[in-house]
């Protein structure tokens, strides 16, 4: 049975009430002739269902008005004036009940959507909070560590003062490392780090990017090179800068989760309007749980691993962040024991 609006219900009852005093009134009325009863009742009826109808109705609407715009304050905030109907999206002609019922459901589904995403966000929040922390911590102590030794004494034996000086050098560089990184990071998140544009060749970026992590690689016998004997012609529209960085990170994380004897492939793809670069590796792999998460600040695989190969932490952060401020994507593909692919998109000129 479908739902009754104010108006329908308002005949209804009406008309039930104006047949029963229709009838009440002509039973006390002593009309002798039975002619007169035949057209006095469809009158009276008449009469009285017009009278009663468009009083119920009016009381109907009002008093469902005043209770919608009390859930219409709740759910959509509104301040609404005593006859300001125009504030409600439905009309009070129509069947207003099913269409708040409506309203309300989307309201209720609006609302749970939006607490499940701040119940995500702070859980978030605790944990970034948590790992900046424990980040920061570790130096910090290293520092206090190093620093106490030579105060009590060790700042006179030539075998350690030294050696402490340049290891607490090291744990500042590392702090130093990770506050510069979140202030990358933020200033990409809040658009100041907006990237300069201009033309270069992308396979020019590569090479340079190898001849700065040669040393790196050979120390792990880990080979740097091109999928196929790609041209300089190939040219994209980007921050030149940021997407050295982009590189720098992506190959030199390759490198540190390589394995001995490895390699780190370079290619690229044609794409109509883009070039599709792939960074792979036949590295240790990622397992599929972590994939998800991959660009997250702080979030390391295995972190015991991943702080003793140093980095802030913020690496795949901030390529997320910088591909992502030339509308562009990045993506991941990986597998234990495999290795890994990261893919991303720039413009091509």
């Amino acid at each position: 049975m479908p739902e009754l609006s104010p108006k329908r219900l308002a005949f209804i009852l009406a008309a039930i009430l104006s047949l029963i005093t229709a009838l009440i009134s002509l039973a006390f009325l002593g009309v002798e002739n039975q002619q007169y009863l035949l057209v006095l009742i469809p009158v009276t009826f008449v009469i009285l269902l017009l009278f009663q109808y468009f009083i119920l109705r009016y009381a109907l609407e009002k008093f469902i008005y005043d209770r919608i715009k009390l859930v219409y304050k709740s759910i959509h905030k509104l301040k609404l004036n005593k006859d300001d109907k125009k504030s409600l999206p439905a009309s009070m002609h129509g069947d207003i009940i099913s269409k708040v019922n409506q309203e309300v459901e989307n309201w209720a589904n609006d609302r749970k959507e939006e607490i499940d995403e701040l119940k995500k966000m702070e859980v978030y929040r605790r944990e970034f909070l948590g790992n900046v922390s424990h980040e920061l911590k570790t130096p910090l102590f290293n520092m206090q560590g190093f620093i106490l030794t030579l105060l009590d004494g060790g700042i006179n034996d030539p075998e350690i003062n030294l050696d402490y000086l340049q290891k607490s050098q090291k744990n500042i560089e590392r702090m130093i490392t990770i506050v510069e990184d979140l202030e990358v990071i933020s200033r990409l998140e809040t658009g100041e780090a907006t990237p300069l544009m201009s033309n270069f060749p992308i396979i020019s970026l590569v090479k340079e990017v190898f001849e700065f992590l040669e040393p790196k690689a050979t120390e792990k016998q880990i080979k740097l090179l091109f999928a196929a004997d790609y041209h300089d012609t190939m040219m994209v529209r980007a921050d030149k800068e940021k997407i050295r960085t982009v590189f720098a990170n992506l190959i030199d994380n390759s490198i540190k989760y390589g394995v001995e004897g490895g390699r780190t492939k370079i290619s690229v793809y044609d794409m109509d309007e883009n070039y599709l670069v792939e960074i792979s590796d036949n590295g240790v792999g990622i397992d599929e749980k972590h994939i998800s998460r991959l660009f997250e600040r702080f979030y390391r695989v295995d972190k015991h691993r991943s702080r003793a190969q140093g980095g802030s932490g913020l690496g795949l952060a901030i390529v997320k962040h910088i591909i992502e401020a030339h509308n562009q994507t990045i993506n991941v593909r990986s597998a234990p024991g495999v290795g890994s692919t990261f893919s991303f998109t720039l413009q091509k000129v």
